[in-house]
Protein backbone atom coordinates (compact mmCIF):
# COMPACT_ATOMS: atom_id res chain seq x y z
CA UNK A 1 0.00 0.00 0.00
CA UNK A 2 1.25 3.48 -0.99
CA UNK A 3 3.10 5.32 2.19
CA UNK A 4 0.62 7.97 2.93
CA UNK A 5 3.51 9.66 4.93
CA UNK A 6 4.95 11.04 2.06
CA UNK A 7 1.60 13.13 1.12
CA UNK A 8 1.97 15.01 4.02
CA UNK A 9 4.04 18.02 3.03
CA UNK A 10 1.93 19.03 -0.22
CA UNK A 11 -0.88 19.48 2.11
CA UNK A 12 -1.41 22.71 2.06
CA UNK A 13 -0.58 23.25 -1.84
CA UNK A 14 -3.93 21.58 -2.08
CA UNK A 15 -5.54 23.66 0.76
CA UNK A 16 -5.43 26.66 -1.13
CA UNK A 17 -6.72 25.09 -4.85
CA UNK A 18 -9.22 22.89 -3.15
CA UNK A 19 -10.43 24.97 -0.28
CA UNK A 20 -9.80 21.90 2.05
CA UNK A 21 -9.55 22.45 5.73
CA UNK A 22 -5.97 20.89 7.21
CA UNK A 23 -6.32 19.02 10.39
CA UNK A 24 -5.04 21.28 12.37
CA UNK A 25 -8.36 23.36 11.71
CA UNK A 26 -10.75 20.42 13.37
CA UNK A 27 -7.88 19.95 16.94
CA UNK A 28 -8.76 23.36 17.24
CA UNK A 29 -12.40 23.05 17.07
CA UNK A 30 -13.29 20.48 19.79
CA UNK A 31 -16.99 19.06 19.46
CA UNK A 32 -19.76 18.00 21.94
CA UNK A 33 -20.52 14.60 21.14
CA UNK A 34 -22.04 13.54 24.35
CA UNK A 35 -25.11 13.48 22.50
CA UNK A 36 -23.47 11.33 19.34
CA UNK A 37 -23.74 7.78 20.98
CA UNK A 38 -27.37 8.10 22.01
CA UNK A 39 -28.35 9.01 18.73
CA UNK A 40 -26.68 5.61 17.40
CA UNK A 41 -28.32 3.59 19.85
CA UNK A 42 -31.81 4.70 19.22
CA UNK A 43 -30.95 5.28 15.10
CA UNK A 44 -30.39 1.19 15.88
CA UNK A 45 -33.25 0.48 17.90
CA UNK A 46 -35.54 2.12 15.52
CA UNK A 47 -34.87 2.77 11.93
CA UNK A 48 -32.79 -0.19 10.97
CA UNK A 49 -35.24 -2.53 12.33
CA UNK A 50 -35.94 -4.01 8.37
CA UNK A 51 -32.51 -4.88 7.63
CA UNK A 52 -31.79 -8.56 8.20
CA UNK A 53 -29.63 -9.04 11.19
CA UNK A 54 -26.65 -10.18 10.04
CA UNK A 55 -26.30 -6.67 8.22
CA UNK A 56 -25.67 -5.12 11.67
CA UNK A 57 -23.84 -7.77 13.43
CA UNK A 58 -21.59 -5.92 15.50
CA UNK A 59 -18.10 -7.07 15.89
CA UNK A 60 -14.97 -6.66 17.36
CA UNK A 61 -11.96 -5.33 15.28
CA UNK A 62 -8.65 -4.17 16.33
CA UNK A 63 -7.52 -1.53 13.84
CA UNK A 64 -8.73 -0.89 10.51
CA UNK A 65 -7.55 -3.38 7.34
CA UNK A 66 -7.00 -2.82 4.11
CA UNK A 67 -6.30 -4.98 0.76
CA UNK A 68 -2.90 -5.72 0.05
CA UNK A 69 -2.00 -4.24 -3.23
CA UNK A 70 -1.92 -6.89 -6.27
CA UNK A 71 -0.80 -5.53 -9.17
CA UNK A 72 -2.16 -1.25 -9.67
CA UNK A 73 -4.65 -2.53 -7.22
CA UNK A 74 -5.51 0.80 -5.24
CA UNK A 75 -8.13 0.76 -2.80
CA UNK A 76 -8.64 3.52 -0.25
CA UNK A 77 -11.67 2.06 1.49
CA UNK A 78 -11.03 -0.53 4.78
CA UNK A 79 -11.52 -3.64 3.99
CA UNK A 80 -12.32 -5.23 7.44
CA UNK A 81 -15.69 -6.51 9.14
CA UNK A 82 -16.98 -3.02 10.16
CA UNK A 83 -16.67 -1.67 7.50
CA UNK A 84 -18.38 -4.08 5.34
CA UNK A 85 -21.32 -4.33 7.37
CA UNK A 86 -21.67 -0.42 6.31
CA UNK A 87 -21.24 -1.76 2.45
CA UNK A 88 -24.08 -3.70 3.43
CA UNK A 89 -26.46 -0.93 4.62
CA UNK A 90 -24.99 0.92 1.43
CA UNK A 91 -26.04 -1.97 -1.03
CA UNK A 92 -29.83 -2.57 0.93
CA UNK A 93 -30.33 1.66 0.75
CA UNK A 94 -29.15 1.54 -3.18
CA UNK A 95 -31.56 -1.14 -4.04
CA UNK A 96 -34.71 1.14 -2.26
CA UNK A 97 -33.68 3.63 -3.86
CA UNK A 98 -34.22 1.37 -7.18
CA UNK A 99 -37.70 0.55 -5.30
CA UNK A 100 -36.08 -3.04 -4.70
CA UNK A 101 -34.39 -3.72 -8.11
CA UNK A 102 -30.32 -4.45 -8.21
CA UNK A 103 -29.97 -2.90 -11.48
CA UNK A 104 -31.52 -0.89 -14.06
CA UNK A 105 -30.34 -2.15 -17.32
CA UNK A 106 -33.62 -3.65 -19.46
CA UNK A 107 -32.50 -7.68 -18.74
CA UNK A 108 -34.58 -9.86 -19.75
CA UNK A 109 -34.19 -13.18 -17.26
CA UNK A 110 -34.71 -16.13 -20.47
CA UNK A 111 -31.36 -13.78 -22.29
CA UNK A 112 -29.07 -13.60 -19.09
CA UNK A 113 -27.32 -16.74 -18.67
CA UNK A 114 -24.00 -15.47 -17.32
CA UNK A 115 -23.23 -12.47 -15.39
CA UNK A 116 -20.04 -10.41 -14.21
CA UNK A 117 -20.37 -8.03 -10.63
CA UNK A 118 -16.86 -6.03 -10.56
CA UNK A 119 -16.20 -5.10 -7.28
CA UNK A 120 -18.56 -7.35 -6.04
CA UNK A 121 -18.16 -7.10 -2.26
CA UNK A 122 -19.96 -8.75 0.33
CA UNK A 123 -22.83 -9.11 -2.80
CA UNK A 124 -24.81 -12.53 -4.05
CA UNK A 125 -28.21 -11.38 -4.38
CA UNK A 126 -27.96 -11.64 -8.18
CA UNK A 127 -27.49 -15.23 -7.80
CA UNK A 128 -30.47 -15.62 -5.26
CA UNK A 129 -32.98 -13.98 -7.79
CA UNK A 130 -31.27 -15.29 -10.91
CA UNK A 131 -30.72 -19.30 -9.90
CA UNK A 132 -30.92 -19.98 -13.66
CA UNK A 133 -27.75 -17.87 -14.14
CA UNK A 134 -24.08 -18.37 -13.58
CA UNK A 135 -22.40 -15.28 -11.55
CA UNK A 136 -18.54 -14.34 -11.32
CA UNK A 137 -17.92 -12.04 -8.48
CA UNK A 138 -14.63 -10.12 -8.77
CA UNK A 139 -12.98 -7.80 -5.94
CA UNK A 140 -9.19 -7.04 -4.86
CA UNK A 141 -9.98 -8.80 -1.20
CA UNK A 142 -11.94 -11.90 -0.21
CA UNK A 143 -15.11 -10.21 1.63
CA UNK A 144 -17.68 -12.22 0.89
CA UNK A 145 -19.53 -14.51 2.66
CA UNK A 146 -18.85 -18.18 3.58
CA UNK A 147 -22.64 -19.49 2.04
CA UNK A 148 -22.93 -18.39 -1.20
CA UNK A 149 -25.89 -19.59 -3.83
CA UNK A 150 -24.43 -22.61 -5.79
CA UNK A 151 -24.63 -20.65 -8.95
CA UNK A 152 -22.56 -17.81 -7.37
CA UNK A 153 -19.08 -17.72 -6.97
CA UNK A 154 -16.11 -15.55 -6.65
CA UNK A 155 -12.97 -14.88 -7.56
CA UNK A 156 -9.83 -12.43 -6.68
CA UNK A 157 -9.02 -9.97 -9.33
CA UNK A 158 -7.91 -6.48 -10.27
CA UNK A 159 -10.23 -5.30 -12.64
CA UNK A 160 -7.17 -2.61 -13.64
CA UNK A 161 -5.33 -5.27 -14.92
CA UNK A 162 -5.88 -7.72 -18.14
CA UNK A 163 -9.06 -9.74 -17.54
CA UNK A 164 -8.60 -13.64 -18.37
CA UNK A 165 -12.65 -13.91 -19.64
CA UNK A 166 -13.45 -15.05 -22.67
CA UNK A 167 -13.96 -12.71 -25.17
CA UNK A 168 -18.06 -12.16 -25.74
CA UNK A 169 -18.88 -14.14 -22.92
CA UNK A 170 -21.17 -12.19 -20.40
CA UNK A 171 -24.55 -11.33 -21.00
CA UNK A 172 -24.36 -8.50 -18.20
CA UNK A 173 -21.93 -7.13 -16.62
CA UNK A 174 -22.23 -4.59 -13.41
CA UNK A 175 -19.94 -2.16 -11.82
CA UNK A 176 -20.75 -0.12 -8.72
CA UNK A 177 -18.41 2.08 -6.05
CA UNK A 178 -15.18 1.73 -8.14
CA UNK A 179 -14.27 5.32 -7.91
CA UNK A 180 -11.25 6.57 -6.46
CA UNK A 181 -9.63 3.27 -7.55
CA UNK A 182 -9.86 3.32 -11.11
CA UNK A 183 -6.33 4.42 -13.38
CA UNK A 184 -8.25 4.43 -16.46
CA UNK A 185 -11.74 4.12 -16.87
CA UNK A 186 -11.00 4.08 -21.30
CA UNK A 187 -9.37 1.00 -20.13
CA UNK A 188 -12.03 -0.75 -18.11
CA UNK A 189 -14.55 -0.21 -20.28
CA UNK A 190 -12.58 -1.64 -23.12
CA UNK A 191 -12.05 -4.61 -21.33
CA UNK A 192 -15.63 -4.77 -20.28
CA UNK A 193 -16.94 -4.64 -23.60
CA UNK A 194 -14.62 -6.88 -25.25
CA UNK A 195 -16.33 -9.49 -22.23
CA UNK A 196 -19.35 -8.12 -23.24
CA UNK A 197 -21.58 -10.51 -25.30
CA UNK A 198 -23.30 -8.94 -28.47
CA UNK A 199 -26.18 -7.41 -27.48
CA UNK A 200 -25.38 -7.47 -23.50
CA UNK A 201 -25.32 -4.67 -21.17
CA UNK A 202 -22.85 -2.98 -19.52
CA UNK A 203 -24.00 -0.95 -16.23
CA UNK A 204 -21.99 1.44 -13.62
CA UNK A 205 -23.25 3.18 -10.63
CA UNK A 206 -21.03 5.63 -8.74
CA UNK A 207 -21.32 8.69 -6.77
CA UNK A 208 -20.42 11.82 -6.23
CA UNK A 209 -18.24 12.05 -2.99
CA UNK A 210 -19.56 16.00 -2.21
CA UNK A 211 -22.52 16.38 0.06
CA UNK A 212 -24.54 19.15 -1.02
CA UNK A 213 -27.63 20.87 -0.19
CA UNK A 214 -30.16 22.91 -1.88
CA UNK A 215 -30.93 25.13 0.60
CA UNK A 216 -27.38 26.00 1.57
CA UNK A 217 -27.49 23.92 5.08
CA UNK A 218 -24.52 22.02 3.99
CA UNK A 219 -21.54 25.02 4.76
CA UNK A 220 -18.34 25.08 2.77
CA UNK A 221 -16.27 25.10 6.12
CA UNK A 222 -18.36 22.25 8.18
CA UNK A 223 -17.43 18.88 8.73
CA UNK A 224 -19.92 17.92 5.88
CA UNK A 225 -19.14 20.08 3.40
CA UNK A 226 -15.38 19.06 3.71
CA UNK A 227 -15.85 15.23 3.06
CA UNK A 228 -16.27 15.72 -1.07
CA UNK A 229 -13.23 17.65 -0.82
CA UNK A 230 -10.72 15.11 1.31
CA UNK A 231 -11.43 11.93 -1.16
CA UNK A 232 -10.81 14.68 -4.28
CA UNK A 233 -7.60 16.03 -2.72
CA UNK A 234 -6.71 12.69 -1.77
CA UNK A 235 -7.40 10.67 -4.35
CA UNK A 236 -4.82 13.32 -5.98
CA UNK A 237 -1.85 11.49 -3.97
CA UNK A 238 -2.41 8.50 -5.99
CA UNK A 239 -3.23 9.11 -9.23
CA UNK A 240 -7.16 8.40 -8.93
CA UNK A 241 -10.01 10.58 -9.86
CA UNK A 242 -13.14 10.73 -7.13
CA UNK A 243 -15.04 13.26 -9.80
CA UNK A 244 -16.08 11.16 -12.25
CA UNK A 245 -19.33 12.06 -11.36
CA UNK A 246 -18.63 15.14 -12.50
CA UNK A 247 -16.92 15.11 -15.33
CA UNK A 248 -18.44 12.63 -16.84
CA UNK A 249 -15.73 10.39 -17.39
CA UNK A 250 -18.15 6.68 -17.29
CA UNK A 251 -20.25 8.29 -20.48
CA UNK A 252 -17.16 9.49 -22.23
CA UNK A 253 -15.65 6.10 -21.37
CA UNK A 254 -18.50 3.79 -22.85
CA UNK A 255 -19.03 5.83 -26.05
CA UNK A 256 -15.09 5.40 -26.92
CA UNK A 257 -15.32 2.19 -25.80
CA UNK A 258 -18.41 1.14 -28.78
CA UNK A 259 -21.58 0.77 -26.58
CA UNK A 260 -24.82 2.82 -28.20
CA UNK A 261 -28.03 3.10 -26.48
CA UNK A 262 -26.16 4.26 -23.59
CA UNK A 263 -28.94 5.56 -20.75
CA UNK A 264 -27.94 8.00 -17.46
CA UNK A 265 -29.69 8.59 -14.85
CA UNK A 266 -29.34 10.67 -12.10
CA UNK A 267 -30.79 10.48 -8.24
CA UNK A 268 -30.19 11.93 -4.97
CA UNK A 269 -29.49 10.22 -1.68
CA UNK A 270 -30.47 12.31 0.80
CA UNK A 271 -28.44 12.19 4.35
CA UNK A 272 -31.06 11.86 7.04
CA UNK A 273 -34.60 11.58 6.97
CA UNK A 274 -35.40 15.33 6.25
CA UNK A 275 -37.78 15.28 3.00
CA UNK A 276 -41.54 14.65 3.53
CA UNK A 277 -41.83 11.49 1.02
CA UNK A 278 -42.50 8.23 3.04
CA UNK A 279 -39.49 5.99 1.18
CA UNK A 280 -37.08 9.16 0.93
CA UNK A 281 -37.42 9.80 4.61
CA UNK A 282 -36.41 5.51 4.88
CA UNK A 283 -34.06 6.22 2.12
CA UNK A 284 -31.94 9.41 4.15
CA UNK A 285 -32.48 7.06 7.61
CA UNK A 286 -30.36 4.46 5.76
CA UNK A 287 -27.62 7.00 4.22
CA UNK A 288 -27.11 8.17 7.52
CA UNK A 289 -26.94 5.23 9.40
CA UNK A 290 -24.33 3.90 6.92
CA UNK A 291 -22.41 7.41 7.35
CA UNK A 292 -22.56 7.35 11.47
CA UNK A 293 -21.71 3.57 11.45
CA UNK A 294 -18.46 3.79 9.68
CA UNK A 295 -16.97 6.97 8.29
CA UNK A 296 -13.44 5.98 9.79
CA UNK A 297 -13.51 3.18 7.32
CA UNK A 298 -14.34 5.50 4.18
CA UNK A 299 -11.92 7.80 5.07
CA UNK A 300 -9.11 7.24 7.91
CA UNK A 301 -6.33 5.86 4.70
CA UNK A 302 -7.02 9.25 2.62
CA UNK A 303 -6.89 11.35 5.87
CA UNK A 304 -3.82 10.24 6.70
CA UNK A 305 -2.12 10.46 2.91
CA UNK A 306 -2.90 14.60 3.46
CA UNK A 307 -0.77 14.57 6.89
CA UNK A 308 -3.54 14.65 9.37
CA UNK A 309 -2.53 13.13 12.90
CA UNK A 310 -4.90 10.86 14.64
CA UNK A 311 -6.44 13.16 16.88
CA UNK A 312 -7.28 15.64 14.06
CA UNK A 313 -9.14 12.85 12.19
CA UNK A 314 -11.19 11.82 15.73
CA UNK A 315 -12.42 15.62 16.27
CA UNK A 316 -13.44 15.83 12.78
CA UNK A 317 -15.55 13.09 12.15
CA UNK A 318 -16.71 14.12 16.06
CA UNK A 319 -18.26 17.47 14.11
CA UNK A 320 -18.98 14.82 11.40
CA UNK A 321 -21.49 12.66 13.34
CA UNK A 322 -22.65 15.56 15.31
CA UNK A 323 -23.75 17.28 11.85
CA UNK A 324 -25.36 14.00 10.59
CA UNK A 325 -27.99 14.11 14.00
CA UNK A 326 -28.28 18.07 13.13
CA UNK A 327 -32.22 17.99 12.08
CA UNK A 328 -31.52 21.59 10.21
CA UNK A 329 -29.08 20.27 7.67
CA UNK A 330 -30.44 18.90 4.53
CA UNK A 331 -27.71 17.07 2.72
CA UNK A 332 -27.44 14.58 0.05
CA UNK A 333 -25.22 12.72 -2.00
CA UNK A 334 -25.16 12.53 -5.65
CA UNK A 335 -25.14 9.32 -7.75
CA UNK A 336 -25.13 8.41 -11.09
CA UNK A 337 -26.68 5.07 -13.16
CA UNK A 338 -25.42 4.37 -16.77
CA UNK A 339 -25.78 1.59 -18.54
CA UNK A 340 -24.86 0.69 -22.32
CA UNK A 341 -25.04 -2.38 -24.88
CA UNK A 342 -22.80 -4.12 -26.95
CA UNK A 343 -24.03 -3.83 -30.55
CA UNK A 344 -25.37 -7.15 -31.93
CA UNK A 345 -22.30 -9.21 -34.10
Amino acid sequence: MADASTAGGAAQQDVAIEGILPGEHWAQAPADSSDVDSFFAESLRSSTASIASSILEYRTVEGRTYHSERGNALYWGSNDEESQDSMDIAHHNFTLALDGKLYSSPLKDKDVKKVLDVGTGTGSDFGDRHPAASVVGTDISPTQSVWVPPNVHFEIEDCTQDWTFPLDSFDFIHMRFLVGSIDSWDLLLKRAFAACAPGGFVESIEPSPHIESDDGSVKPTTAMGQWGKLFVTGGRRFGRSFEIYQLGTVRKAMEKAGFVDIVERDIKMPIGPWEKDPKRKELGEFTRLGMFKDPEGYMLFLASALGWKKEEIGVYLAHLRKELTDKSIHGYFRQKILYGRKPEA
